[in-house]
């Protein structure tokens, strides 16, 4: 019955006509222009581009970015993500100082790293990671790094290794509630996620998680799963609207407001959140430095 229900959506829901609230204003400027050739000339991936994100214009024309790391090709097949999937090549081990002098060269306050899944490697790119966080701290003292990390398949040590290296905020996101996980995010878990973040959080760490809304969730839902991360202390939260890359993704179930994301707002920052970013056009690193909440003591 799920699975004709999907197909009718499909069906229906690539028809609904984009409200106005998210509706982008695509005007640019020479900044947007300096971000576009550093990336090109330092051949660098951004999930800026690799996702489609809605708010590039907006994000670049601030002279920010989110570096993707680990090249452009996932290994895992969300039905969500716009990300090429496939079978990835070798890593690029001067990505990291790669990087690391473009955050010097935009003069960066704040960093964004993220990564496709690469599930195919012994670490999960952890190293990468960790390399890439200490040459930004090397490079452009001062400034504070986040990072988008994946589950790493639950395994801690890999989690270890890239929280060694210091970043200021680790961000992995539940993505959608419990109810969705199995259909959305085909080779993870709602648990690991969680179980990730916990173990962040226990080693002193800010940590920061997202869902999108849009996929069928209901308002109870998505009010469990905001408990269930204040559960673990989880500090930062974004909430955005799902907008499928193409019919073949998963379908959209509806639109939300701007009025209901104001409402997901107030009750997340009465749940005890730190910060909350809730809105139709909100991404995981959508005003990220806007986020930052100084590491704890004995970090």
């Amino acid at each position: 019955m799920a699975v004709k229900q999907d197909k009718k959506n499909i069906k229906q829901n690539t028809r609904l006509r984009r409200p106005d609230w998210l509706k982008v204003d695509l005007r640019t400027n020479n900044d947007y222009t300096d971000v576009r050739h550093l990336i090109q000339r330092q051949k660098l991936h951004t999930v800026c581009e690799s996702a489609r994100c809605p708010n590039i214009g907006e994000c670049w024309s601030r002279r920010t970015a989110t570096f993707m790391l680990l090249g452009n090709v996932c290994t895992r097949s969300c039905r969500f993500c716009n990300i090429e999937v496939g079978k990835p090549s070798e890593y690029d081990v001067e990505e990291p100082r790669r990087v690391a002098e473009a955050v010097q060269e935009l003069n960066l306050r704040h960093a964004v790293l993220t990564s496709v899944t690469r599930d195919d490697l012994s670490d999960g790119g952890a190293f990468i990671y960790a390399e890439t966080i200490r040459l930004i701290h090397d490079l452009q003292p001062g400034c504070s790094v986040e990072v988008l990390i994946p589950d790493f398949k639950g395994d801690l040590t890999d989690l270890d290794t890239v929280l060694n290296a210091k970043p200021d905020i680790l961000n992995h996101n539940l993505e959608t509630v419990e109810r969705l996980q199995q259909p959305l995010r085909v080779q993870a878990t709602y648990d690991r996620s969680l179980s990730v973040l916990k173990h962040a959080r226990k080693r002193g760490f800010v940590t920061k998680s997202g869902i999108m809304v849009g996929v069928g969730e209901t308002r109870d839902e998505i009010i469990r799963t905001l408990t269930d991360l204040r559960a673990i202390d989880c500090r930062i939260l974004t909430i955005g609207q799902y907008l499928p890359p193409t019919k073949t993704h998963y379908p959209l179930d509806r639109f939300y407001t701007p009025e209901e994301f104001a409402e997901f707002k107030e009750i997340a920052l009465q749940m005890g959140f730190d910060h909350v970013e809730s809105g139709p056009l909100v991404r995981s690193s959508y005003h990220a430095d806007e986020q930052v909440v100084r590491k704890e003591s004995g970090l």
